[in-house]
């Protein structure tokens, strides 16, 4: 599902970056067991990828895939909607990614 070089930057409980296999499946484990999510809000494409949100226990949280090559996840930036997934987050991410 993931690139050998996936970064996730979620931004739902505090700015976290995760670059590792093992920190990926920490992530996830605490994700899945401290916010499930209840449904799907939106889905759309986007440049490279996909924009979903989803509601969670705490409000809706919005999420930015992007795909590598051979259709695994690259990245995965998150982070609460209602805190907009702000451009100060899209921003950060952005200066972070590879030319």
């Amino acid at each position: 599902m993931y690139a050998d070089d996936a970064i996730v930057h979620c931004a739902c409980d505090g700015l976290k970056t995760i670059s590792t296999r093992q920190g990926l499946r920490a992530y996830w484990v605490d994700r899945l067991r401290d916010y499930p999510a209840s449904h799907l809000d939106d889905l759309r494409p986007s440049e490279g990828g996909a924009a979903i949100s989803y509601k969670a226990r705490d409000g809706v949280v919005s999420a930015v895939l992007t795909f590598n090559a051979p259709g695994k996840i690259a990245s995965l930036t998150c982070g609460p909607l209602n805190q907009g997934m702000s451009r100060s987050l899209l921003n950060y991410v952005g200066s972070t990614l590879p030319e």
